[in-house]
């Protein structure tokens, strides 16, 4: 079964259960028995089946949210206590993800109330992983913000392309390689992973945007559509 499928198949149980629960539960002010608002309910959800992709997203995400969205320090930018956070799962191998890169700083500067987590998922070969652990690095320093642009900025993310990413970032290149092999980056690698395979993000970028994910490179308009749209039901 696919992941859609899955998804869906579990938020629609949640809501037939919701409206079963209403049809035996509810009676309205005049003593109709509740079959009558069930009837309502079914009919809504029917002329209304985004609700059921709605729900999906909410169960994909809720048991994942604080995990996701506490950073491994420094990995993060824009305000620090703002009131949508953003989170990208991110390859530095990842053209995707190379072309969203400059479409989230530009979001960064002009969102003053954003704030975006970075989650190294280095899922495209060792060169990815050399990558990640190298940013995670920067991170202890922290320049990760930094060494983050100015390697996707850069050329392919190898060992020359590290060093020249680390200089770019004020940062001494002999540094990030002593710092990648830290249990603590290791350790952060392996926790992406898992929330990857937990969350079942087979590909980058992914981002979680409030109650909404998305796939694939992003332009800053659909970005900012879904971040107004997050601090909307904030309020």
């Amino acid at each position: 079964m696919s992941r859609s499928i899955r998804l869906w198949t579990a938020a629609a149980g949640m809501v037939a259960a919701c409206a079963v629960g209403l049809t035996l539960g509810v009676r309205t002010s005049d003593g109709t028995e509740g079959a009558a608002f069930g009837k309502k309910v079914r009919s809504y959800i029917l002329s209304h089946p985004e609700i059921i992709e709605e729900a999906a997203e909410r169960l994909r995400i809720a048991p994942y949210r604080t995990a996701i969205e506490t950073p491994f320090t420094g990995a993060e930018a824009g305000n620090p206590k703002g009131d949508v956070t953003l989170v990208a799962f991110t390859d530095y191998n990842c053209p995707y993800c190379r072309a969203s890169s400059p479409e989230i700083d530009r979001l960064i500067a002009n969102d003053p109330r954003l704030r975006v987590v970075w989650r190294e998922m280095p899922v495209l070969g060792p060169g990815s992983d050399a990558a990640a652990a190298a940013a995670l690095a920067a991170a202890r320093q922290g320049r990760y913000y930094a060494f983050h642009r100015a390697l996707f900025a850069g050329g392919h993310p190898d060992t020359d392309g590290i060093a020249a990413a680390a200089k770019t970032a004020g940062l001494i290149p002999a540094s990030l390689v002593a710092g990648a092999k830290a249990p603590e980056v290791q350790a952060e690698i392996r926790t992406n992973m898992e929330l990857a395979r937990a969350m079942q993000i087979t590909a980058t970028p992914f981002f979680v945007i409030g109650n909404r994910t998305f796939e694939g490179a992003i332009g800053y308009d659909r970005l900012a559509a879904a971040v107004a749209a997050a601090r909307n039901e904030r309020d």
